[in-house]
């Protein structure tokens, strides 16, 4: 398996990247007989179609990286050390880390609403081979699209796109009344500068769509590790309410799927336009 699939424009004309570590779909046939779950549950893990959603970013002259292998067995936008014990063999127990002890370490024990995806452990050998496979080449491969988009406009802009269960935000509110659509996660200031994440939150708000910042969810490894904003490398997650593009249920796209995909590619275009030479990040 591929770690990972990567789509560069013809000319990077601006510093942002965009980044989908969860829609991988590749699921090799070893995991599936092994597994407990059924496909559809399986796959709940996904962020099913956010590389379609955003596959417009070459063509406005940024680089896409995306997933091939599924969250369910590998969680790029985790930390290689959050190692489970109680789903791999010789990991002793160490400091209480929330993620893992809920099941969705670097080598997830369960997919969404905590359904165990084994009926028992997987050795370190099989868990550390996944993360040197593609756990470590996914990170190599954005930490050189972010160094060259340094080296080429002296910054360098990562949207890390994602999607959200539509229960996840059933129960929040938002200042003008109504529950958000999109979440950006800028881990609070930690991983990206405000100008970067106004306007990202500018394009998404232009298109009509209810942004929230930071709950509940504001940033993984991705944003913590590669968000230095003191040396010009920012990055905002973004989370998309699944239910304004697909059928949760049975994964596939739903009626909205077309209208909403040519939205995201007219925000593409704007966020894209925050990292060219001409339009500087800190413009008045």
């Amino acid at each position: 398996m591929a770690a990972y699939h990567l789509s560069m424009p013809d000319v990077r004309t601006t510093s942002v990247v965009f980044a989908s570590p969860h829609s991988g779909r590749s699921y090799p046939w070893s995991f599936i007989r092994r597994t407990n779950l059924d496909e559809n549950t399986l796959r709940s893990s996904e962020d099913a179609y956010v590389d379609r959603l955003f596959d417009a970013a070459p063509s406005n002259g940024a680089p896409f990286l995306k997933a091939t292998a599924p969250r369910a067995w590998i969680d790029v936008n985790r930390s290689s050390k959050e190692l489970d014990p109680a789903l791999i063999e010789g990991i002793k127990k160490s400091a209480h880390n929330p993620r893992v002890a809920s099941g969705l370490g670097v080598v997830p024990r369960v997919v969404a609403n905590g359904r165990a995806i084994y009926s028992g452990k997987i050795s370190r050998k099989e868990a550390e081979s996944r993360i040197q496979e593609v756990w470590q080449p996914w990170h190599d491969a954005l930490t050189q699209l972010m160094d060259d988009s340094v080296t080429l406009f002296g910054e360098a802009v990562l949207v890390d796109c994602h999607s959200m269960p539509h229960e996840a935000i059933e129960t929040l509110s938002h200042p003008r009344g109504a529950r958000p659509e999109i979440v950006l996660g800028d881990r609070f200031g930690a991983a990206a500068s405000a100008e970067i994440v106004d306007r990202l939150e500018a394009a998404f708000s232009a298109a009509g769509l209810r942004v929230a910042r930071n709950a509940p969810f504001a940033g993984a490894f991705v944003t913590q590790h590669h968000g230095r904003p003191a040396r010009n490398r920012h990055v905002v997650q973004v989370e998309i309410d699944r239910a304004l593009y697909m059928n949760e249920q049975a994964i596939r796209p739903n009626n909205n799927y077309a209208t909403f995909k040519s939205m995201i590619d007219r925000i593409v275009e704007d966020v894209t336009n925050i990292g060219r030479k001409d339009m500087p990040i800190a413009a008045e």
